[in-house]
């Protein structure tokens, strides 16, 4: 692998009354962007993982996942009686979430930290470009057909494997794909997408849970907290417009990919002025 030698549990500071704090305020933060945005809040969960509570970047993937599990159910129920989901899409696009996040939740435990690092922030920026370029659109549908059907599974496939891999839920593929793919309502894509990361996230989870990579009680503490919040969040999305919801979205991951870059550019400068010592 990279030459870090990991403990099989998580090993995050010593927990003292800043330190649940900090979970407790990545829940909050995360919750609200999982029912504005649809995206699960893992997107900004982990960085703040990283950076409040020392959390390397394997370790906070695996708990934010843990974590979205309670945000997305309440989440997608908000979403649900406001009439805001397409049940036929998020049925398959679940098919394929569920295997890719088997496979996502295995290659977490492969890869080298470095590279979970990189390829993370080149997704945000990715991502970011999209949001901020594309105007999505409400009130217009597709068709549903077999191949629809099968445009839906290999969209769930691809999130699963982000899902299991960054632990991030898996909406910021799925939401834009929908808008921009299958021309669904931005809130209709927002519904469904929460929908879809429950089995993906709580199946992604279960597997982190049996590799040791998922701190549990600490997904429990962010879990709750993202959940109180993915209300009012979820409200907010509602009442927001269409492109001003998409521009602020790319505006905040373009924050989080520079502060993510800086970090990472520290880790490296001091992993090279200290050979014999590894930072996560």
């Amino acid at each position: 692998m990279s030459g870090v030698k990991e403990s099989a549990q998580p090993a995050p500071r010593a927990a003292g009354t800043g330190f649940w704090i900090a979970l407790i305020g990545v829940g909050v933060v995360g919750g609200l962007l999982s029912g504005l945005f649809a995206i699960g809040g893992g997107i900004i969960m982990v960085p703040l993982l990283m950076a409040l509570a020392d959390f390397d970047q394997r370790r906070a993937a695996a708990t934010s996942l843990a974590a979205i599990v309670p945000a997305s159910v309440v989440g997608s129920a908000t979403y649900l009686l406001a009439g805001e989901i397409d049940l036929l899409a998020g049925f398959f696009i679940a098919i394929g979430g569920i295997a890719g996040a088997l496979l996502g939740s295995a290659l977490l435990k492969r890869l080298p930290i470095v590279w979970l690092r990189w390829m993370f922030i080149v997704f945000i920026l990715l991502v970011a470009a999209r949001m901020v370029l594309v105007s999505p659109v409400r009130g217009e549908s597709v068709e549903f057909s077999a191949l629809v059907a099968l445009g839906y599974v290999m969209l769930g496939l691809v999130m699963g494997i982000l899902s299991g891999l960054f632990g991030i839920g898996g909406g910021i593929i799925v939401v834009p794909a929908l808008i921009g793919i299958f021309a669904i309502s931005d809130l209709i894509a927002k519904g469904t997408s929460l929908l879809v990361m429950i089995p993906t996230s709580a199946i992604g989870t279960g597997a982190n849970w049996r590799a040791g990579t998922v701190d549990v009680g600490a997904g429990l503490i962010v879990g709750v907290a993202a959940t109180a919040a993915s209300i009012p969040g979820a409200a907010l999305a509602l009442a927001l417009p269409a492109r001003l919801s998409g521009i602020l979205f790319g505006l905040l991951l373009l924050v989080v990919a520079a502060q993510l870059t800086l970090r990472a550019i520290r880790t490296s400068r001091a992993a090279r002025a200290s050979p014999s010592e590894v930072t996560p």
